[in-house]
């Protein structure tokens, strides 16, 4: 129950970073998009960083669900355990919104209205889930130390580089479907971006596994 708990106040929070970073971005930018993500995207990187830090000890720090079921998959994370933190990070990521919306005076009820439709921004997030994946994967067999930082780093410049700016993360797709501010995505675009971020998942996955393979027994 520990780790759930650290598995929903860390998603919290990190939804709290993506969605408040957009909101103060957004209102100081004075229009000017790229600034505004800049600012988004670097909140996101520091943030996260710290919060790998913070939790990793207590639950390994996914806040994501695909790589709470690559962990099930690899027989690192027990089936049951990764179940509970699917949900504590879907109930987290939901959590984090209404609170940035909560300090901002906002609604706290909202459904975006901004439009991610494009097979460009599908691929956007097979890459970025795929690249994730693979940092976490391949770091955490020689170089576990290094996470925070790498996925910080991987995460920063998959805002940039990315059409879709990185979401990479099923709880935090479907919690930015509940703001309707610089951050969201509409509900009807959802299900697009979490088939493309299981692929990524899932293609990340085998790939490591292959990559491993043989290096310093079996993987």
């Amino acid at each position: 129950m520990k780790g759930a708990a650290a598995e929903a106040i860390g998603t919290a929070l990190l939804l709290a970073i993506v969605v408040g970073s957009g909101i103060m971005g957004e209102r100081l930018s004075a229009g000017n998009q790229a600034v505004a993500l800049l600012a988004n995207s670097l909140a996101t990187g520091a943030g996260l960083y710290a919060l790998i830090e913070m939790f990793g000890p207590i639950s390994g720090a996914h806040f994501n669900p695909i790589v709470s079921a690559v962990g099930a998959w690899s027989g690192v994370c027990p089936v049951q355990r990764c179940v509970l933190f699917v949900a504590a990070q879907l109930a987290g990521a939901v959590a984090g919104v209404a609170a940035a919306h909560a300090m901002f005076d906002l609604p706290l009820l909202q459904l975006s209205k901004h439009l991610r439709p494009t097979a460009g921004e599908a691929l956007g997030e097979f890459i970025a889930t795929f690249g994730l994946l693979l940092v976490i994967l391949l770091l955490s067999r020689f170089r576990h130390e290094a996470i925070p930082a790498a996925v910080a780093a991987f995460i920063t410049s998959a805002y940039w580089f990315t059409s879709s700016t990185s979401f990479a993360n099923p709880a935090v797709t479907v919690a930015r479907a509940l703001t309707d501010t610089f951050a969201g995505i509409s509900p009807e675009s959802v299900p697009l971006f979490i088939g493309a971020q299981i692929l990524g998942g899932t293609a990340a996955a085998v790939t490591a596994r292959w990559l491993l393979s043989g290096l310093d027994g079996p993987s």
